[in-house]
């Protein structure tokens, strides 16, 4: 594992997060959990370079993250999609499916950092808000991607440290 800083952090957000996804990983109560995501972004935010995610209620790797200070997201490379899909359909809640992968790690300022990953971002949160159906402008969002009601938490947090392989 390679300590970089965030201005050295290369490629592209729209690809790395919308197209190969990553894991958002937290501990908690003893608990080391992560699932697979494709929203969010980065940039910066209140002087600090930040990252933002979107988590559903229902997912239990948003109880840890919201029992944590910090939260980890892990970018793997293309041999690793079926992984990621295995983590983004299990849930941690019937299984340690982290175990179930093999996926080995360490745990920095209590948020897991993966062996296999290619690149691994810190985050510290800052700021959590449930997505409010009533602000969205274009209404047919809401409607497509929310036929439930299970709003996504956002959680703006920010970079504290990047590891590269």
């Amino acid at each position: 594992m390679n300590r970089i800083s965030p201005d050295r952090l290369g490629g592209n957000v729209f690809q790395t997060i919308g197209k190969q996804w990553m894991l958002v990983g937290a501990s908690a109560d003893g608990r080391v959990n992560a699932m697979t995501a494709s929203w969010g972004g980065m940039g910066v935010l209140w002087n600090k370079n930040v990252v933002f995610v979107f988590l559903r209620p229902q997912r239990f790797t948003k109880t840890l993250v919201d029992k944590a200070e910090y939260f980890s997201l892990s970018f793997f490379g293309e041999e690793d999609r079926g992984m990621l899909t295995y983590m983004g359909r299990v849930s941690g809640r019937d299984e340690d499916k982290i175990a179930a992968q093999g996926l080995n790690f360490e745990l920095v300022n209590g948020a897991p950092v993966f062996e296999k990953a290619q690149t691994t971002l810190i985050c510290r949160k800052l700021y959590r808000q449930t997505l409010d159906e009533k602000c969205f402008i274009d209404g047919t969002i809401a409607e497509k991607n929310y036929p439930a009601k299970d709003w996504h938490d956002v959680y703006v947090a920010e970079i504290t440290d990047i590891f590269t392989a």
